[in-house]
């Protein structure tokens, strides 16, 4: 049952992510969360290191297309002027938006890494549809409402996973 809840790979932020060995294991391109992975949820706009972030997966000659559970006026404001690809209103976790993010990218599953902060979006939307998952820390301990109430499932969760053996990093933040 946990084995969809773990992620491939766990780092502290976006930045952490090491893509020369993603390359060289294949990764064409990068599906991303948006709110608490790329920035704050309440944040309109991508921070100057966001946007050299994306600068640097463009010069890696990676696909992104930003996925997000969030309406279109939300993600269009911050995706238009980075002139990134984006769905919308994605129901994470369900396969689909996943999917046809690799559709659009023209890439396979495997060619393909998803990163976001949530284990039960995120990693397990990734992992149904079998894409490489990368969780990181969100970005800020603030969420909306809805968020809150999968923080607390997602601490629940990590509990059992480390008392399994099955989690190997210490991350205070997911653990309060």
């Amino acid at each position: 049952m946990f084995d969809r809840l773990m992620p491939d790979q766990y780092v502290k932020s976006i930045y952490e992510i090491d893509f020369t060995s993603l390359k060289t294991k294949g990764i064409k391109a990068v599906i991303t969360d948006l709110d608490n992975t790329l920035v704050e949820w309440h944040r309109a706009e991508a921070t100057p290191e966001v946007q050299d972030w994306f600068k640097h997966l463009d010069e890696f000659g990676l696909k992104v297309t930003i996925v997000s559970n969030n309406n279109e006026k939300r993600v269009r404001a911050f995706c238009d002027p980075e002139k990134r690809v984006f769905i919308h209103s994605a129901k994470k976790p369900r396969r689909k938006a996943f999917r046809q993010a690799c559709e659009r990218m023209q890439v396979k599953p495997e060619e393909t890494v998803v990163i976001g902060d949530q284990i039960f979006t995120d990693v397990l939307g990734g992992n149904r549809a079998g894409i490489h998952t990368i969780l990181v820390v969100p970005v800020t301990q603030t969420d909306d409402w809805m968020t809150k109430a999968n923080r607390k499932m997602e601490r629940f969760v990590l509990r059992k996973l480390k008392k399994r053996g099955l989690v190997k990093w210490e991350d205070t933040k997911r653990d309060e």
